[in-house]
């Protein structure tokens, strides 16, 4: 049976659950209800589809072979082989171009959030970052590592179509919890195998970082968070923060803390400044959120540290 997208023009659709999803391609009734394997070369968009906004409220898993003719966000669908591209709950598609049946290979895995909850694995869902990655920062997988994906999904989709009982829920929840680990695996060597363009973005975090206060954004933008060195790297919040803790150890925002109360510490024994004035200047709304960072960070007060010293 051929999936067909049955959407129009700039239209808006909240696709909230897998019997929805199914009816929209034109697809049979899903044999579980809260999760399903697509076959991608039997997705058919046509024309009047494309411009069609799709709030997805599931998790996506797809391994495609090349442009499927559907933006992701802010970016677009553009896969090599042994490609894999995740994405939670709240993500918006659009379709951009036609697709008829056989011009994609590969599968889209679709998980509703009422499978994994009340389960240990709902507690590790903020452990798995990449369903927050970017397409561009997809998964790029060696022969080996897809067919160690591709044995996963082959026993998730045996368990739900063949065999639903008292333990079909636990199976498939162990199979996607043993893939998304070999998906931390994975993406761990695709970070080590990168490490020389890692490396160069840590440096350049670093310069921006010292950049940022010399050239007073502080001023007019508060204190530097995460998603302004992710845009300047163009890379999602996630992957930047994967990244950053991959090569040094310390989150983003460790970095930015340690800086800041380094920068304090100067300012503190340099100038004469009250404790409030150096708050501000360094981005702080409120002083007392300054102080309380300063103190976790030093176990002193900037009160008691200026005195000591």
């Amino acid at each position: 049976m051929i999936i067909r997208i049955s959407i129009k023009m700039e239209e808006h659709i909240r696709v909230s659950s897998i019997s929805q999803l199914h009816e929209m391609m034109g697809f049979e009734k899903p044999k579980h209800p809260l999760i399903s394997l697509i076959d991608a070369s039997k997705i058919s968009i046509p024309a009047e589809a494309i411009g069609a906004k799709l709030h997805q409220e599931m998790y996506m898993i797809s391994l495609k072979d090349k442009s499927c003719g559907m933006d992701y966000g802010r970016n677009s669908f553009d896969f090599d082989e042994g490609l894999l591209v995740f994405s939670g709950p709240g993500q918006v598609y659009s379709p951009t171009q036609e697709v008829k049946p056989g011009d994609i290979e590969g599968w889209m895995l679709y998980v509703h959030p009422d499978l994994i909850r009340g389960t240990h694995l709902e507690g590790m869902m903020d452990d798995y970052s990449f369903f927050n990655y970017d397409v561009f920062e997809a998964l790029h997988l060696s022969e080996e590592e897809e067919k160690r994906v591709n044995d996963c999904i082959g026993n998730i989709q045996t368990e739900y179509e063949e065999r639903i009982d008292n333990h079909s829920q636990r199976v498939i929840i162990s199979n996607l919890e043993l893939l998304m680990n070999y998906c931390l695996r994975f993406y761990e060597r695709q970070f080590n195998t990168r490490t020389n363009q890692s490396k160069g973005i840590v440096s350049t975090f670093t310069k921006e970082l010292k950049a940022y206060f010399k050239e007073l954004k502080t001023q007019e933008f508060g204190l530097p968070n995460i998603e302004y060195f992710s845009n300047q790297a163009n890379l999602s919040q996630h992957y930047f923060s994967d990244l950053i803790k991959k090569e040094t150890g310390r989150t983003p925002k460790d970095h930015i803390n340690e800086y800041v109360v380094n920068k304090a510490k100067s300012m503190l024994l340099g100038t004469e400044k009250a404790v409030s004035e150096i708050a501000y200047d360094l981005g702080f709304n409120y002083p007392h959120y300054f102080t309380r960072l300063f103190k976790q960070k030093t176990g002193q007060t900037p009160v008691a540290y200026r005195n000591m010293n």
